[in-house]
């Protein structure tokens, strides 16, 4: 036994249950295109021995490329294809005789050759689909793999990347909606011609409420109907409040007549009781009339001019209340021209908030039909399918089909596309 043997056997440790003992080789040969797969980073070896089960083991690539081996040292593996590899692992290790203990202690040698070591990729690094699947991200490698395999493993296209539950029920819900919101549109717009005519004080919308939303005719003309009372309603409410207000003016006219001429009256009073007095005391002064007769012809003088100054007041009283109908009665036409015009602001907003509920909500309805058909068609949606695989200068950005063969490692963008092909009477 040469010096190199006897080293061997030396630092060949005894086989037992925990130990192991390695070599590395390579991965089973594929046909076709895998026959130039080159290892790489994160791909996992199993290596065994024929009969030796304690041999068994798995090792990782490491991110610098390299794996170590007990026997052999660390060994720099990924780039290189199968042959190469196989053949750097039979030049570094020569046959030599490894001891095996059995289960009652005793020990027997066993001599193994490098071809009789078995290395093969026990597990490939994974690949990686991203976009329209059920499930994306990481996924396990299987050799001879094709983008069709790998996206049933991620739970098929994500047909609801329209991001949607079952396409048909979306669409009854939609469709209900999209009748809810003309529903409302025509009513808003009714509401709107309304006031509009009532800002104008017409008895009717006329040609302006006409509704142009596509609702049954019998809902449009129960909207126009009720919309046209509640007009006829307002503005006879208005003119109601106008009548009344001018009644009260009326009234307020006739009081003050009234009062002005009691006015008069005990102002004439006044002046007659004024005139006797001085009559009586030029016959008090003469010594014509006893002066009883001049005090009570003072206390009338009193009680007239006293009447008159109340009878003044009220006048003053009644001219205010007449004043302040009045003013209500100039402001009223004014103030329902406001608030008709704060309401009608209102009622547009409100419209175009509508509108663009609708459009938003149609855009919804044609997408979600348009899956729905594609869905009956039995097509789905075209995908748009891109895969980035390494190479030596970076990776590599192939446009692929479904039947495409993947390799480990590659990073899968799956796109899905509406079929916005015209469809035939037989689709």
């Amino acid at each position: 036994m040469n010096h190199r043997s006897k080293w061997l056997n030396h630092h060949t440790p005894r086989l037992t249950a925990g130990t192991t003992s390695l070599v590395l080789a390579l991965i089973l040969p594929f046909s076709g295109a895998w026959a130039e797969y080159k290892l790489s980073a994160g791909d996992t070896l199993e290596i065994s021995a024929a009969g030796i089960p304690e041999l068994r083991q798995r090792i990782q690539i490491n991110v610098d490329g390299e794996i170590s081996l007990p026997l052999l040292g660390r060994m720099r593996v990924a780039g290189l294809p199968l042959s190469e590899v196989n053949a750097k692992v039979q030049a570094l290790l020569p046959a030599k005789e490894l001891r095996r203990r059995t289960d009652d202690g005793r020990e027997y040698p066993i001599i193994l050759s490098p071809q009789e070591i078995n290395v093969v990729v026990g597990e490939y690094q994974p690949i990686y689909l991203n976009g329209d699947v059920s499930k994306p991200g990481e996924q396990p490698y299987r050799p001879g793999m094709i983008v069709r395999q790998a996206v049933a493993l991620a739970g098929g296209y994500d047909v609801a990347r329209f991001r949607m539950n079952n396409p048909y029920m979306e669409q009854a819900d939609l469709r209900s909606e999209y009748q809810t919101l003309w529903a409302e549109y025509a009513k808003e717009q009714a509401h709107v011609a309304r006031l509009r005519a009532e800002l104008n004080a017409k008895p009717e919308p006329g040609q302006q409420g006409q509704l142009n939303a596509p609702i049954p005719k019998a809902l449009a003309t129960e909207i126009q109907n009720v919309e046209t009372e509640q007009l006829r309603l307002r503005l006879d409410d208005l003119e109601k409040e106008r009548a009344y207000l001018e009644r009260g003016v009326k009234q307020e006219d006739t009081r003050i007549a009234v009062l002005s001429e009691q006015q008069r009256k005990e102002r004439e009073g006044t002046q007659i009781d004024t005139e006797d007095l001085r009559r009586l005391q030029d016959l008090y002064q003469k010594g014509n009339l006893p002066v009883m007769r001049v005090l009570d012809a003072k206390r009338a003088i009193l009680l007239s001019s006293t009447r008159e100054l109340q009878t003044a007041v009220q006048v003053a009283q009644v001219e205010r209340e007449r004043a302040a109908i009045s003013r209500k009665l100039q402001q009223i036409d004014d103030q329902r021209r406001m608030d008709v015009l704060r309401e009608l602001q209102e009622a547009n907003v409100k419209l175009a908030g509508i509108r663009s509920r609708l459009e938003a909500t149609g855009e919804k309805l044609v997408y979600t039909g348009l899956v729905r058909s594609q869905l009956v068609r039995g097509k789905g949606s075209r995908p748009e399918l891109i895969v980035y695989r390494k190479n030596d200068k970076g990776r590599d950005r192939l446009v692929v089909v479904e039947d495409a063969e993947l390799q480990p490692g590659d990073v899968v963008e799956i796109a899905l596309q509406a079929d916005l092909s015209p469809r035939t009477p037989t689709e």
